[in-house]
């Protein structure tokens, strides 16, 4: 009974400090005092889902006797793995979604359905429906699902500009944490655009303290207008609880992933073809700047549409569309929302001056096209396959855009190739001091007669050559 007191002298104190009262004071009216989040909750929670998801998982089941410390300490720890028994188990696991349309979409996170042979949506009302993955992406661990309701209406929760979110706002989180059943949380925004968060490549995430905790992942970050502004995906903790800095992916980068949809699962989304490094205090003195901010561009490749703009390597990107830019990720996390054909405006410093650049995005190119081919005959890369790399299949692999040649895709086990210990991502930079930018040029240098082949590849970074006699 001391606290309450307490509490309203307090207020009554602030109300009397000259100009406290214009700011602070007590409750006017039961309204006041009755302030809830409810009303907010209703409109928004049921159109939260719990996500059900079901795994076989095959394992090998050991001979108890081969797991008696007496066999182990003389035979080792191997002995009897060749007469273990394989079994199967039934592997659950349980997240959170957010329905986004009226005809059954259904966002979450990419690592709550992952690996899953079944899934199935709980909705607030309790009714329940197997769920069709429509597209997963691992750069932003979103994950779209549809649900078939047979023309049941189904409760919806709208997307918000993320970019309107500002450091300070209410917001509410909702999902199913530890499975106890659907919860909500209150807090505020910590921070935003938090990048090498680690659980994806294009996000820039929204900070909040909302308690989030395992369970709530793919669940709904709620502004204070009942519109979803973020998916949430992670938290930071030691312990595997919430230390009060969750993270989530903007409401931006929902919309991007739900406009950029193919109709055979895979998304088709802008890509600008430059990289750089973070602008320090003393790149900033050296090029004129008042203060580090953006991306000293170093690379910008050419097919991409960053050079088609007019981007050259040594301008320092400032901003995508009025967004300052403060390192690549940031820098790439931008491209990511904008949608593939719009015309981004990018405001670079060149020569001493602020100028703008507009720049026509269009998706990662395959130039040149690829020539899949499998090398055959007698010569040492027989069996492996290989590619003309691009940006577009750089992107399938997730390796890096600029690299260019030719590239090694996969080999045939016992293959010449193989026995020679080529491998999976080698690139072949030339033969008996040869160029071979292209298949075919490689195709045409590995069918030369020759006693002897230097050939030279690129693996991890570093060049080394490899010499083979016939």
């Amino acid at each position: 009974m001391i606290r309450p007191v307490l509490f309203f002298v307090f207020l009554a104190f602030l109300t009397w400090v000259p100009g406290a009262h214009a700011q602070k004071s007590v409750p006017r009216n039961q309204g006041e005092v009755t302030l809830s989040f409810a009303p907010l909750v209703k409109t928004a929670a049921p159109a939260v889902v719990n996500i059900y998801t079901h795994k076989i998982v095959r394992e090998r089941q050991a001979v108890p006797l081969f797991n008696d410390p007496f066999f182990r300490r003389f035979f080792g720890e191997g002995f009897g793995f060749g007469l273990q028994q394989p079994r199967q188990r039934q592997q659950n696991s349980l997240g959170s979604g957010v329905i986004v349309s009226g005809d059954g979409l259904i966002v979450t996170n990419r690592h709550v359905i992952e690996g899953a042979d079944a899934i199935r949506v709980v909705l607030h009302d309790r009714r329940e429906f197997e769920a069709k993955i429509m597209v997963t992406d691992e750069k932003t661990d979103l994950a779209v699902l549809r649900v078939d309701a047979g023309g049941e209406p189904l409760p919806v929760l709208h997307l918000r500009d993320s970019d309107e979110l500002e450091v300070g706002d209410l917001v509410l989180a909702i999902g199913n944490p530890f499975g106890v059943g659907q919860t909500v949380t209150s807090g505020i925004v910590s921070a935003l655009a938090r990048t090498s968060i680690g659980s994806s490549d294009l996000n820039a995430f929204i900070q909040t303290d909302a308690a989030i905790n395992p369970g709530n992942s793919g669940g709904a970050l709620v502004a204070m207008d009942g519109r979803l502004v973020g998916v949430n995906t992670a938290i930071y903790s030691k312990s595997g609880g919430s230390h009060g800095i969750g993270f989530a992916i903007p409401s931006n980068m929902v919309r991007a992933v739900l406009r950029s949809m193919g109709d055979n699962g895979k998304l088709v989304r802008p890509w600008l073809g430059a990289a750089g490094q973070v602008v320090t205090f003393d790149i900033a003195n050296s090029l004129g700047l008042k203060r580090p901010s953006g991306v000293l561009v170093n690379a910008v490749h050419r097919f991409g549409a960053a050079a088609r703009g007019g981007l050259k390597p040594g301008d320092v990107l400032l901003a995508i569309n009025g967004h300052e830019i403060q390192d690549n990720a940031t820098m790439n996390h931008r491209i990511a929302t904008l949608p593939v054909g719009e015309t981004a405006v990018l405001r670079v410093w060149r020569a001493g001056r602020t100028r703008a650049l507009n720049v026509r995005l269009t998706p990662a190119p395959e130039t040149p096209k690829r020539n899949e081919t499998e090398m055959q005959g007698d010569q040492p890369l027989a069996g492996a396959t290989v590619v003309n790399l691009s940006p577009a299949l750089a992107e399938e692999l997730d390796i890096d855009p600029f690299l260019e040649g030719v590239m090694v895709l996969r080999m045939v086990r016992g293959s010449p190739a193989n026995r020679l210990r080529f491998a999976a991502g080698d690139i072949i930079k030339s033969v008996n001091g040869q160029a071979t930018d292209t298949v075919k040029e490689l195709e045409t240098e590995m069918h030369r007669p020759a006693e002897r082949w230097r050939i030279a590849i690129q693996r991890r970074g570093e060049v080394r050559e490899m010499v083979i006699n016939r």
